[in-house]
């Protein structure tokens, strides 16, 4: 099998419908597979899935795990030589699919990569390239870790000259909106960091595919549409304790714990936990 598509859903059936009938499409002639872990719903999502798309694998938790650890899930029991990961809140374009496999195909070294994004009215979604908040470049350098992102430009966030949308290029961070990654580099790296819940995990796993020694790119060449619903306001404590956690997280992860990965220049004094799958 070529592809695994896999969406975590949480109250998002209007937009997981749309999605799940584009990424059809987009797999038309393509050996693939499609798996939704359902996070705890309480709209009409499952009842959508089990009478609209009676092909999809569907994962049912009890209550919200998270997305990492939902991912987690469905890539365990996936078969694709690819994963694809992708939020159910986007249109896939037909053809994004099937150039995003033949880049990887090509490119022996990537780890993963991800896709243009544009809004529902077409404009070009930076985050799509630069994968990181303008949070995330100050924490960055503010640890020193920024060292360890030299592509990310951290010190021009946004700069005119590195948001090309067209330009094809390695990055240090995928955008967990829509990423294609290779198996054997999940095999090396392990899977997501359970403990990022809501936010993170795809810069920590972006991280650890650079330290493994594979890289990451930004594919521009197609798109999908991302309509970006938020699901927790900014303003509230949920959105405080699952963003900025995730930055903790991730801070005391590389500056404490020492992961026990080949980075020139890191200390190596700590194994850590991840599952690989073989």
């Amino acid at each position: 099998m070529k592809v695994s598509i896999i969406m975590v859903n949480h109250n998002l059936g209007m937009w997981l419908k749309q999605a799940a009938g584009s990424l059809i499409k987009a797999c038309k002639n393509i050996d693939y597979e499609m798996i939704v872990v359902d996070n705890a719903s309480t709209d009409r999502s499952r009842k959508m899935l089990a009478a609209d798309f009676p092909g999809i694998r569907v994962i049912l938790n009890q209550k919200n795990e998270g997305i990492a650890k939902a991912y987690n899930q469905a890539i365990k029991v996936s078969r694709g030589e690819y994963v694809f990961l992708v939020n159910p809140d986007t249109i896939t374009k037909k053809d994004t699919i099937q150039k995003l496999i033949n880049f990887m195909d090509n490119h022996a070294a990537a780890g993963g990569a991800s896709v243009r994004m544009v809004s529902p009215q077409g404009h070009f979604i930076a985050s799509s390239k630069f994968g990181i908040t303008s949070a995330w470049c100050t924490l960055l350098k503010w640890t020193g870790l920024a060292k360890y992102f030299p592509k990310s430009h951290l010190t021009k966030w946004r700069h005119e000259d590195w948001t090309e949308e067209f330009e094809m290029c390695e990055v240090d961070v995928l955008n967990g909106a829509g990423m294609l990654l290779r198996r054997s580099a999940l095999n090396q790296t392990g899977l997501l960091d359970e403990r990022f819940f809501m936010y993170g995990y795809d810069i920590d796993l972006s991280f650890r595919l650079k330290m493994e020694g594979f890289k990451n790119y930004y594919f521009p060449k197609t798109y999908i549409i991302n309509f970006n619903v938020q699901q927790v306001s900014r303003f509230s404590w949920s959105y405080i304790r699952y963003f900025y956690g995730a930055m903790f997280i991730f801070v005391a992860k590389y500056l404490f714990e020492m992961p026990k990965i080949s980075l020139k220049g890191l200390p190596q004094m700590y194994t850590p936990q991840y599952e690989v799958e073989r």
